[in-house]
């Protein structure tokens, strides 16, 4: 069984804990509850915190399971996946396909680099890192901007696996754009530590030295990110320090777990957060949809940021999705 244990580790982060739990509360969170010092040594017993929110039905998945399913039940339903295909034209066309009966029903047309046609009446993106760019590309607004942030992991040894039984996580804190770092067993057994937060030199870039010059170029020259650079200048160069020095990410790891020692961990895996980001270096934590007008952009809806928990909520954004584009294209 896993469950999720948001820990507080200064007195300062009190206030936040007790906010989240009326949050919770309001949103019909199953048996959650305030614990203290006691009730979090014994659900974790290697964890030290002051006061933590005990959410027991918490659980794990395997994510690429549940995404490869999505695309089972859509091909069950009729649908067709198409990998492979990098967007680089959304436009209108003037005449039907070659052998078409049924006129300009289908009337834009999504090419990629190769090019490849896919004809249809609507349009709906979901591009994550990408979303800024399928925006411009059919006419619509650049912004907000996507800015990719890199999050690497560490991983528990196996042999210290008991120090963890189930999610803890740290009291978000507003001040700052990220999450801080987790302690989440994965489905395979496994544990990773973190994420830190740094900027990533290419928008899939998954290793410390992958680089675009375009997307490198992008990012730098965006007057938000340069904003957001200066509020947090000091946060963003002690990620930077902890992504080159694990010893001190482990630090932070100790707060929560004492035990934990440099020699129990190694370097892990890493994941890509398409953040997006207003030109005013604010970070966009609520969703966006974006369409725009003239004989394209009045067939295109963008779904321009879903925060996390994107992955945990993506069947309630879902809803949310379908009723928009019903709603913009009057189906």
């Amino acid at each position: 069984m896993h469950w999720q244990l948001i820990v507080a580790v200064e007195q300062e982060e009190i206030p936040r804990l007790k906010a989240l739990y009326e949050r919770g509360l309001k949103n019909n969170v199953r048996d959650l509850s305030i614990v203290d010092a006691k009730g979090i040594r014994e659900r974790e017993p290697y964890c030290r915190g002051i006061m933590a929110l005990d959410s027991p039905y918490t659980g794990i998945v395997d994510w690429r399971m549940v995404a490869l399913r999505y695309g089972k039940d859509f091909e069950e339903a009729g649908g067709t996946v198409v990998t492979e295909y990098e967007v680089n034209d959304i436009s209108m066309v003037n005449e039907s396909t070659a052998g078409s009966t049924e006129g300009m029903k289908y009337p834009i047309a999504v090419r990629d680099k190769k090019g490849n046609e896919v004809r249809c009446r609507y349009v709906l993106t979901c591009g994550g890192l990408y979303s800024d760019r399928l925006s411009q590309i059919s006419g619509c607004s650049r912004e907000p901007r996507i800015v990719p942030f890199r999050g690497d992991y560490l991983v528990l040894k196996p042999e210290k696996h008991y120090l963890v039984k189930g999610n803890i996580y740290p009291v978000p804190d507003p001040r700052f754009p990220f999450l801080g770092v987790h302690f989440t067993p994965r489905m395979d057994g496994s544990i990773w530590l973190g994420p830190n937060a740094v900027l990533a030199f290419k928008r899939e870039g998954y290793k410390v030295y992958d680089f675009n010059v375009r997307d490198f170029a992008d990012a730098i020259s965006f007057r938000g990110l340069q904003k957001l650079v200066l509020k947090n200048i000091k946060y963003g160069f002690g990620e930077m320090y902890r992504g080159i020095f694990i010893g001190s990410q482990v630090k932070i790891l100790q707060k929560y777990i004492p035990e934990i020692s440099l020699s129990d961990v190694l370097r892990g895996p890493a994941g890509v957060r398409a953040q997006a980001l207003d030109r005013e270096g604010q970070l966009v934590d609520d969703f966006v949809f974006d369409g725009g007008v003239g004989d394209v952009g009045s067939r295109v809806l963008h779904v321009r940021n879903a925060p996390s928990p994107a992955a945990t909520s993506s069947l309630a954004i879902a809803e949310m999705v379908a009723d928009e584009v019903e709603s913009r294209f009057s189906l």
